[in-house]
Parts: structure tokens; sequence; C-alpha cells
């Protein structure tokens, strides 16, 4: 028995903030940052709107794709960085706005990879024949952990959701997925504090209170992610015993365009095979991949019976891969 999306799903608040818009507030220009990072805009979470807003839209979207109703679900997986509660899960928090109690619901952070390591556990619970409808979403607002003083991190992030529904199929859907992190490289991308922490020492800026922001290293990470997402592309066409060539799409994370690129150059594939999205969105991590996916499936780019390569990296650092049959 294999898994296979039979629904994707994505949400984007209303709100866009412009490159224009950032270059009123701090030293930074259009031509700068798309140069450095490929994004021109970024969707930004209303004061009122919560993650599990987000969520719920992109899951019933996803549903609706799929021709099922919250009812069908029987499993929740939700990667995220910035859950509304530490607990609740953010998992728990999806199923009573979907109203399908009982089934095993959770979530999970693993920064950026996070949409990846919930896919790949909700794949295992399809094969096993413990699910028959698993929600998997990436959701994030990460505009209320961005310090809009530090250039070099308030550039990139945005907010977001994408969802995608499993069910079982004998035809091969999800071929193999591939998770690894390193501890060791935790300095390089990280957000300042936590609930057994406290908030960050010293003041915020602009007199708010005190608070926890992202932090990156941008140019150790850049380094870091070409040679890791490189390491995998190759881990993944070898456990599947298929060459470069096989692969129609690829879907990453939208992270930095000159990171997309490289690994569209690992592979061998031209741009116009790649799905990106980091213009419109910027950085949205666990929501990335997702909604990319969601796009390229609703402007008919990707068709059933294409090979798809999903790939990301986050904060920790982690990574993660998956080879699927759309």
């Amino acid at each position: 028995m294999y898994s296979r999306i039979v629904g994707t799903g994505s949400y984007l608040p209303e709100r866009v903030l412009t490159n224009f818009d950032l270059e009123k507030c701090m030293d930074t220009s259009d031509a700068w940052i798309r140069e450095r990072t490929g994004i021109e805009r970024r969707h930004i979470a209303a004061p009122g709107e919560s993650n599990t807003d987000m969520a719920e839209r992109a899951s019933r979207a996803a549903l609706a794709a799929a021709g099922m109703q919250p009812a069908d679900v029987d499993l929740i997986a939700v990667g995220t960085t910035t859950p509304d509660l530490v607990f609740p899960n953010a998992g728990t928090l999806l199923q009573e706005r979907l109203g399908c109690r009982g089934a095993p619901a959770f979530s999970l952070e693993a920064a950026c990879s996070g949409f990846i390591y919930a896919l790949a556990i909700a794949d295992k619970f399809v094969r096993a024949g413990d699910s028959r409808c698993a929600l998997v979403v990436g959701s994030e607002i990460l505009s209320r952990i961005t310090d809009y003083s530090d250039r070099s991190t308030a550039i990139l992030f945005g907010d977001g959701a994408g969802a995608v529904v499993l069910a079982p199929s004998s035809e091969p859907g999800i071929l193999s997925t591939h998770l690894h992190a390193d501890g060791s490289y935790q300095h390089l991308l990280y957000c300042t504090g936590g609930p057994a922490r406290g908030a960050a020492p010293g003041p915020a800026p602009n007199g708010l209170p005190p608070m926890d922001y992202v932090r990156m290293h941008g140019s150790e990470v850049f380094r870091v992610a070409v040679t890791l997402l490189g390491r995998i592309v190759d881990e993944t066409l070898a456990a599947n015993h298929m060459d470069c060539s096989a692969i129609d799409w690829l879907v990453p994370h939208q992270a930095n365009y000159r990171i997309i690129q490289a690994s569209a150059k690992k592979l061998g594939l031209p741009l116009e095979r790649v799905i990106v999205t980091i213009q419109e969105h910027g950085n949205t991590s666990t929501a990335s991949v997702p909604l990319a996916l969601d796009i390229g499936t609703r402007d008919g780019r990707i068709k059933r019976g294409d090979l798809l390569l999903l790939e990301a990296l986050g904060g920790g650092v982690t990574w993660g891969s998956a080879l699927l049959r759309y």
C-alpha cells in the first residue's frame, strides 16, 4: 500500500508587504532585496488572524479538492514554528475547528523542514493501514517573530499556510521520504527565546516589550543549505534507483532564489521545471512547500503522473525530501 496526495490547498493573508514598503522603514531597496533573495513581496497576517485561522482555511481547501469532508479525517499532522499556544498543540486546535474529534492530532517543530517531516510521518501511518485520510499542514505567522529593525531577516519572511490530504493507494504515490538533522549548526538560524528560557534579555526595538526574534547568519546558512540539499538529492535518487532526468518538477522550500537555482542545477532541471513562489510569498517556512505545490497544481503545471521532488532545509539545522508520483 502507498499513500498518495489526493488534494491540496493553501491560504495567504490579504495584506501584502512589498519591498517598496520596507524601503520606507529601513536602509534597503527593492533592487537590493530582489538581487540577493528573489523576493518582491510577502503576505502579512492581520492583527486578529491566528495560525489556526490560516491552517483551517488551507485545510478546508485541500479537503474540498480531495472530495472529502472533515469527518473523513483520521490523522492531523501540522508543521509549524509559530503555533498559537505552547499547548494544546496546533493539531488539536485545528481539529477542533474542523470538528473531527477523536483522531490523533499533533504538531511538530522542525523549522522550515516541518512540512516534510510531518508528511513523512503521515505517509507511514497511511502505509501501515492506520490512516485512510491524513491531513498534513504547514502554517506560519513569521511576521510576529521577525525583528523589523534587522534588515538581514526582515526582508525574508512572510505568513501563509498550505495543506495536503493523503489517502491509501495501490498505485505508487509517495515513493520515499528522507529526513536529517545536525544540531551542531543550531547557531546559524534560530529564535532567541522559548518557554523554558523566557524572553530574550535586553530591550526590544522601538520600545516594545521583550520578544523572541529570528536570528540568522545568512551567508553561512546559504553554504550549508546548498551542500546539504545537494546531498539529499543524491540520496533520494539513489534510494529509488533513478537519475535526474526522471524528475518532472522540483518543489523546493522557498528560502532564497539562489538556493533554488543551485538545487535546480544539481538536478539538471531548467527553472521552467521548478515551482518558484518566493517572489510573491517570501519565506513562509513550513508553509512554503505545500503552498508551492498547491499553486503548481491549481495553475495546471503539475499534472497527475508527474514525478515530483520536494525538499527543504530549516534551522536546527533540519533537512528533508520526499519523492512522489503525483
